[in-house]
């Protein structure tokens, strides 16, 4: 049952890169799209720079929210390497519970704001702010539910790893 859960988190991980990689590569084209109709056609067309904004917002949110790991995130390395197993659970406990209280807090207002931005549509594209907008409500989720995990493992004694600097990386 475990190894199967696994299997299908994998999955979906990797089925969630695929995902960011076609928004980024859409997100190219329109922006080479749009360098070719002004310089090349003398020709400027706004929906490609509004496809790229839009584009660019969702991957940021949704990257965040199901692409980058926990290890991936932005962190005060130098405090948060100093020091042992004990001290990085306490921290991650109260990351932990910051964030899922001020994104929790946060939540009813967002919501209520995403749903009434459906009266507004972009300039080019027409797309309902909602709609746009709704991927935020997605991230919000998606990171309360990841810090209740990391709660949980750290209030089950799971101290978060310890960071090497020989391994940094971008993220990507």
């Amino acid at each position: 049952m475990n190894s199967s859960l696994r299997a299908i988190g994998l999955w979906l991980a990797r089925r969630a890169e695929n995902l960011a990689a076609a928004m980024l590569a859409a997100m190219f084209a329109a922006f080479l799209l749009q360098i070719a109709f002004r310089y090349l056609l003398g020709l400027p067309i706004g929906w490609t720079h509004e496809i790229s904004v839009v584009l660019w917002l969702w991957l940021v949110l949704f990257g965040a929210a199901f692409v980058v790991t926990e290890k991936e995130e932005i962190r005060f390395d130098i405090i948060y390497g100093a020091v042992g197993p004990k001290p990085r659970r306490v921290m991650a406990l109260i990351s932990a519970f910051a964030l899922i209280a001020l994104y929790s807090i946060s939540l009813p207002a967002v919501v209520d704001y995403v749903t009434f931005m459906k009266v507004e549509r972009t300039s080019y594209l027409k797309i309902r702010f909602d709609w746009l907008f709704s991927i935020y409500i997605v991230f919000a989720v998606a990171t309360i539910i990841r810090y209740i995990w990391i709660a949980w493992q750290a209030m089950r004694g799971v101290a978060p790893d310890e960071f090497d600097p020989t391994k940094a990386s971008s993220g990507v």
